[in-house]
């Protein structure tokens, strides 16, 4: 798999992330110390690697679909954004949802980031938006099933 290249300064002896499979989307990232999440606690954890994402560009930070299935653990913020300017360590801010203790030993993977362009926008204020067929019906107008 060939890509842009992504510049990655490792901290805290960490590995360099990388892809599980050719074609994923999203590269691993792993705690650089172990993780003891009690039910319904939360906590931040280290991920060891700072990235020099490109301009009009944005890291998107997303939960492991099988940590989050097998063990109720996400991230407490969904999807997180590390933007262009950011140079810092890239934490995952961790909940546990189930009933369960449970323990995440160094070098798990807990998270996965997508990097992706993004489009700038001018914000302009109106008085009034253009009509679509949907207008303004919110959750549910399409129903449930």
């Amino acid at each position: 798999m060939q890509g842009r290249k992504l510049n990655v300064k490792l901290l805290d002896g960490a590995e360099l992330p990388r892809y599980a499979h050719d074609g994923d989307a999203g590269f691993d990232l792993c705690i650089t110390e172990d993780c003891r999440l009690e039910p319904n606690a939360r906590a931040i954890v280290g991920l060891g690697c700072a990235f020099e994402i490109p301009s009009g560009c944005v890291g998107l930070l997303f939960p492991r679909s099988g940590l989050s299935s097998l063990y109720g653990v996400t991230l407490s913020h969904s999807v997180g954004v590390i933007d262009s300017g950011f140079r810092g360590e890239v934490c995952a801010p961790l909940v546990n949802l189930s009933c369960d203790t449970v323990y995440l030993p160094k070098g798990s993977r807990v998270c996965q980031m997508v990097v992706v362009p993004f489009v700038p926008c001018d914000l302009v204020e109106v008085d009034k938006l253009s009509g679509t067929e949907r207008g303004e019906d919110g959750f549910g107008s399409t129903g449930i099933e």
